[in-house]
């Protein structure tokens, strides 16, 4: 997890007076909380990343693969600038 700020207000005065409440020390800058992955489900989700794919490939007909393919191949083409 990235560790960013809290955000912070969008009205102008509420920003001007937590930005006060900050240097006077009344407030701090608060972090966000950060939770603690369950090892168990980070483990399953990689197991079916790492193998996924392939064994999608493996089970589908060489007709539907060739489809997707130029679907896939159709929708690169369409996709090309202007010139």
């Amino acid at each position: 997890m990235s560790k960013s700020r809290p955000p912070r207000p969008r009205d102008m005065n509420q920003l001007a007076k937590r930005i006060v409440d900050i240097s006077v020390g009344e407030e701090t800058e608060e972090q966000p909380i950060e939770r603690e992955k369950n090892p168990h489900a980070v483990a399953l989700g990689r197991l079916g990343g790492q193998r996924g794919g392939k064994v999608r490939a493996e089970r589908m007909t060489p007709t539907r693969r060739s489809e997707i393919a130029r679907a896939a191949a159709r929708s690169r083409w369409n996709k090309r600038p202007p010139k």
